[in-house]
């Protein structure tokens, strides 16, 4: 199995708009062959404080918003994305000012699980 997590950096102002697009998606990667689940992962920045114990908020780190979706194997994920669902189902792009700059696409083979 793999993980595959696409690191967005989401600009100020912007963050309701991009959580709506994945809330009204079409769901076309749901149905590909070797798809086994997605889930988009908002930033949370936050450091440890040593003089009170705790985690705090860091308004001053930039945050990613991720998006991971896990497939049985690359050659599934590699097919999803080169079908015409993949492409139908990124034909909506959103304005270039939602982003804060580029976003990196991250892919992990799971070698331990967890996970009944």
């Amino acid at each position: 199995m793999i993980v595959v997590t696409n690191r967005i950096p989401v600009s100020e102002g912007y963050e309701a708009d991009f959580e709506d697009r994945f809330r009204n998606r079409v769901h076309l990667v749901d149905q590909a062959p070797g798809f086994v689940r997605n889930e988009v992962h908002r930033p949370r920045p936050m450091r440890f404080d040593h003089e009170a114990g705790r985690f705090v908020d860091d308004p001053e780190e930039q945050g990613f918003y991720e998006v991971k979706t896990w497939w049985r194997s690359m050659a599934d994920f590699e097919a999803w994305t080169n079908s015409e669902a993949f492409a139908e189902a990124h034909r909506n792009r959103p304005p270039k000012e939602m982003f804060a700059g580029a976003s990196k696409l991250l892919v992990h083979e799971v070698f331990l699980s967890t996970d009944g």
